[in-house]
């Protein structure tokens, strides 16, 4: 992005994402509601028809585990003359047929002009990785400071991203097992009455509210057995601190059941 373009971030954007936008030193970083398209809206109709712009969301949300309101984004994005790009760092490997991400998944693989995603989460390595028009990688290559004073990706570490994106792709009973055991945790925090915030994917926030409380639950969780990580501002409002739950395809339903018992004593004590 130029200095005079405009950048619109969904206010739940990943850390990565907000500094990445200041080492672009573009001026005018805006901020829109989160998932909100009325509020991103109407920050789009406040800037210039002919100015550069680009609307930023991640896939999957990593704290609340929320999709992104993919084809609304879209139709703004064309609207507006916008171009949208998505990280997938969350996304890739969870949604989508084998995994493909949250483009996929809405079916708006061609509409997307920038996809970006991790090597660190489901293909268990370092490093990332962006898809685009070959002018776009090309104006990447050449004007990026951090790609350009950045040593190359070691071939291990590529090496073992390829592997894990053969198996995604040949075994996809694995992602299906991660949904499903997901969806099963999810119904037994609800039936335990646990508060979590609802959802589709991999990712369970479990609400705690008070910073001080959420140390201690955390604490107390981990000495029963159960690790999750506590969420605290800034990256999350004051008063909505929650538990960061994440899930995968080899988890079984009897560490679940062990684990929702643990919560459920846990939160019981801290009432």
């Amino acid at each position: 992005m130029g200095r005079h373009d405009y950048i619109l971030n969904d206010a739940e954007n990943h850390a990565s994402i907000i500094d990445g936008c200041r080492l672009s030193f573009v001026k005018n970083v805006l901020r829109y509601e989160h998932n909100d398209m009325a509020s991103l809206e109407e920050r789009l109709q406040r800037l210039p028809g002919d100015a550069g712009k680009l609307i930023i969301t991640d896939g999957v949300f990593s704290m609340s585990g929320d999709i992104a309101k993919l084809p609304e984004i879209i139709k703004l994005a064309r609207k507006y003359g916008a171009r949208v790009m998505v990280d997938d760092a969350h996304g890739v490997g969870m949604v989508g047929e084998c995994g493909r991400g949250t483009a996929n998944y809405f079916g708006l693989e061609d509409e997307v002009d920038i996809i970006m995603t991790t090597f660190s989460k489901s293909l268990a390595s370092l490093g990332g990785c962006i898809a685009a028009d070959q002018d776009v990688i090309g104006y990447v290559k050449h004007k990026s400071r951090p790609f350009i004073f950045s040593a190359s990706l070691p071939p291990a570490n590529a090496a073992a991203a390829r592997e894990a994106l053969r198996i995604i792709k040949e075994e996809p009973g694995r992602q299906k097992a991660l949904i499903d055991i997901s969806n099963y945790m999810r119904a037994k925090l609800k039936e335990a009455g646990i508060p979590i915030l609802d959802g589709g994917t991999a990712i369970i926030p479990v609400f705690t509210y008070d910073m001080n409380r959420t140390f201690l639950i955390t604490k107390v969780l981990f000495e029963e057995g159960v690790y999750v990580n506590p969420v605290i501002p800034p990256a999350v409002k004051d008063g909505e601190c929650m538990l960061r739950t994440s899930y995968t395809a080899t988890h079984t339903r009897e560490q679940m059941d062990t684990a929702v018992e643990a919560f459920k004593k846990v939160f019981a004590r801290f009432s």
